[in-house]
């Protein structure tokens, strides 16, 4: 697996690659041939979101590719060995791409035929960057559309050197290229249509809400694939876009109507990935905190207890998630948010100007924040009082969401009012998840004790987990009056 950083640019037929040997060491040209089939379903789902699987033959890369975005310029690759099969996707990038495909039979869309011509520039020892030059020949499978065409592109090969990537691209400019008019040649060959959005009059709430959310759903699918290969901090980005859609389907009820189902479905979506971003959160709590005891501190298999049992749990956990990620109800939910996008339905709200309309949306966050501070404050109970203080964390960090997807039309008093509910979330969650993992490590400690095992580090760990909940505590008062303080100055 890699990161593909390049840029493309196309060229005329007589394009000449201009010197190049001031930037760096030069070694080429090299000629390859290279064949490669393309796989995509019917419709070409993967191909309107940017993604392209590809089976390819010749030049020093030969194997299966799937280039999944991640921004402009920039694409995650993962490969797998060549195989003799031209009709069977590998199952390991078939599963990568079920989140576009969902179910829909994946085959040969279109064969690209590249004459590649490369030049690569060097320090001697490392490679900096490559110019491919490619005469294409693309063949559409559907109908058997052939277009020719020739195109440059230039590849990042060493991540800090990407000042000599801008180099190159200024000299392929100067010597007549232009910045390629499509992400690729696939999308160049077969002109995707990309995701239908519901036309909006701009400047409109309507325009503004359609925006952050198909923003969500694009970054919900973009983590979809790495939550699949268990990559770090995936699943917490995932389970953020599921809640930040969630949280704007409640705030923006007046704007986009009858969303109650798909906020029932991001829930569930969330509670599912839930489990093993709380278990990988714990795990990683429970170990600083044992690495910042002295040894003669640390009793009994602790370590084992708070690491590779917790480890295998957050394992399973990742199994069940996957079984989610593979089964219709998350497809169909996938299938709603697409629609929510292309044909949402509309209120009376929506066609008012943003700045109005969402201005006192972002108010009403707030002042929800407050009403649940007020709720919380009149709770004797001291069960009930934590409760009633979690309803606040979670009261605040809607108006946060709120704020962030207001940002980009009503500017940086949005920006001020996310980070000032942040604040409030943040004090609160320090105060919830230690008394959380009080109770874990007490739980835990129950299991070590009827093994025989010395419990008393699990002492240790809740007194310092107690500790940080009862500071937090104690903070909380002061945090929330400069709070409310500067809210006041925003709003």
């Amino acid at each position: 697996m890699g990161i593909e950083i390049e840029d493309k640019f196309d060229v005329p037929s007589d394009y000449t690659i201009p010197d190049l040997s001031g930037l760096a060491q030069v070694t080429g040209p090299r000629s390859h041939q290279l064949v490669a089939l393309y796989y995509d379903t019917p419709d070409l789902r993967l191909a309107a979101r940017g993604v392209t699987l590809r089976r390819r033959r010749g030049g020093d890369d030969a194997g299966w590719h799937l280039k999944l975005p991640k921004a402009k310029g920039v694409r995650q690759e993962i490969t797998c060995p060549l195989t003799r099969s031209t009709k069977i996707v590998p199952p390991e990038l078939a599963e990568l791409v079920r989140a576009y495909a969902r179910g829909a039979e994946l085959q040969v869309v279109a064969e690209l035929d590249t004459r590649r011509s490369v030049t690569l520039l060097h320090d001697g020892g490392t490679g900096l960057v490559e110019i491919a030059d490619d005469r294409v020949k693309g063949t559409v499978h559907r109908d058997g559309k052939v277009l020719r065409w020739r195109e440059v592109e230039a590849e990042l090969m060493a991540e800090d050197r990407r000042d000599l990537l801008a180099k190159v691209g200024k000299r392929l400019r100067k010597a007549g290229a232009s910045p390629a008019g499509s992400a690729s040649k696939l999308a160049r060959l077969l002109d995707p249509t990309p995701p239908a959005r519901v036309a909006t009059e701009p400047g409109t709430a309507a325009d503004t809400v359609i925006d952050y959310l198909s923003s969500q759903v694009a970054a919900l699918l973009g983590q979809d694939p790495r939550v699949r290969r268990a990559e770090e901090d995936a699943v917490h980005q995932m389970r953020v876009a599921s809640r930040r859609l969630r949280s704007a389907l409640k705030a923006f009820k007046s704007v986009v109507t009858g969303t109650k189902t798909i906020q029932d479905e991001l829930r569930w979506l969330g509670t599912v990935l839930g489990e093993a971003r709380d278990l990988e959160v714990t795990r990683a709590r429970f170990a600083g905190e044992l690495a910042g005891l002295a040894p003669e501190l640390v009793t009994g298999p602790i370590r084992t207890r708070l690491g590779s049992d917790l480890h295998e749990r957050e394992q399973e956990a990742y199994e069940r998630i996957k079984d989610a990620l593979s089964g219709d109800r998350y497809y169909t939910l996938l299938d709603a948010l697409d629609a929510l996008i292309a044909t949402p339905d509309l209120g009376k709200a929506a066609a008012r100007p943003a700045k109005e309309k969402l201005t006192a949306l972002a108010s009403a966050g707030w002042d929800r924040v407050t009403r649940a501070y007020e709720a919380a404050q009149a709770v004797e109970d001291a069960e009930r009082r934590e409760i009633a203080l979690h309803d606040v964390r979670k009261a605040a960090k809607r108006a946060r969401y709120t704020a962030e997807a207001l940002e980009p039309t009503l500017g940086k008093d949005m920006a001020r009012l996310a980070e000032l509910a942040e604040n409030v979330q943040e004090i609160l969650g320090a105060h919830r998840d230690g008394v959380v993992a009080q109770q874990t490590l007490a739980e835990l400690a129950e299991v070590a004790r009827q093994a025989g095992e010395d419990t008393f580090t699990y002492g240790l760990l809740i007194g310092i987990e107690r500790n940080t909940a009862e500071r937090a505590q104690a903070d909380f008062p002061r945090v929330w009056a400069e709070t409310v303080k500067a809210v006041k100055k925003v709003l």
